[in-house]
């Protein structure tokens, strides 16, 4: 008989670790999940590091029922930016939040876009790419 995965206000870190895990594997970036009245684990490079974790901003978002980005000032990922979301269950209510580190918040993005304008002139100015003359 194969096992469910149940998320609820109640689950432990041992039924949150399997999910906790995949999102990790698929983001490759550290993940931070607890539920509403129990603490959760954190998870980094494909292994659960703690099965005792709550932060604070995984606190705020159970508290506020929101999305939260932000960068924390104490904790385990302190001065660094991370988002943290709620988990509802079927009436809306936040039974979980999820965290990882915000990719986008760490990448300079001006930076990281200086040389687009040039990559896309090579781009269309390459033969393949020029209108067909008739």
């Amino acid at each position: 008989m194969e096992e469910a995965i149940v998320i609820s206000a109640d689950s432990t870190a041992e039924e949150l670790a399997p999910i906790a895990k995949a999102v990790n594997d698929l983001l490759l970036l550290p993940i931070t999940l607890r539920s509403k009245n129990k603490r959760g684990v954190r998870v980094e490079k494909g292994e659960v590091i703690d099965f005792d974790y709550t932060g604070p901003v995984l606190e705020r978002a159970l508290e506020e029922d929101r999305v939260i980005r932000t960068t924390p000032l104490i904790g385990k990922y302190a001065r660094i930016p991370v988002v943290v979301v709620p988990i509802r269950n079927r009436k809306g209510e936040v039974i979980a939040a999820l965290g990882v580190v915000d990719v986008l918040g760490t990448v300079d993005l001006g930076a990281g876009f200086a040389d687009f304008p040039r990559v896309l002139e090579q781009i269309r100015a390459h033969p393949r790419f020029q209108p067909k003359q008739e």
